[in-house]
């Protein structure tokens, strides 16, 4: 291996770490990232079908069933029957749910007040466009 990735997969671990332990802080409970998108699709597009929600997220319906009893059993999700297709249940995100999202907003809004406090307009910029730029390779890879 080269010493440039080197350097660089030492920088990205140890900024997942702290990324990770900084969440952690905020948001205790063990939430996984596709259960976190669950969450925010619901409060994007308010309630909807397990199945749309599969479809939405590209996640299998056993694994969104899965996510959805993890997000019911902590009380950040409930469940009804669907208007439209009463054999559907209907999945609302709930108040202890939104709660869950609004701190791990304020997390995140907390660390971009740090960054701006040592990084110049500048820096800024550049910084969002090269972490856009890999957040994007990053995610591509995966499928």
């Amino acid at each position: 291996m080269s010493e440039a990735i080197d350097t660089l997969e030492t920088a990205l671990s140890r900024l997942q770490c702290v990324l990770v332990a900084r969440r952690a802080y905020y948001t205790p409970e063990k939430v996984s990232w596709g259960q976190y998108d669950i969450l925010e699709v619901l409060r994007l597009n308010g309630p909807s079908t397990p199945s749309t929600l599969s479809d939405k997220l590209g996640i299998t319906r056993t694994s969104m069933s899965k996510s959805l009893r993890v997000l019911k059993d902590l009380g950040f999700v409930t469940q009804d029957q669907d208007d439209i297709d009463r054999r559907e249940q209907r999945t609302i995100i709930s108040e202890s749910g939104r709660d869950f999202l609004s701190r791990a907003s304020t997390g995140h809004h907390d660390m971009a007040k740090l960054v701006t406090g040592v990084l110049t307009p500048g820096e800024q910029a550049i910084y969002t466009e090269l972490c856009n730029k890999v957040s994007s390779v990053l995610d591509l890879s995966r499928t």
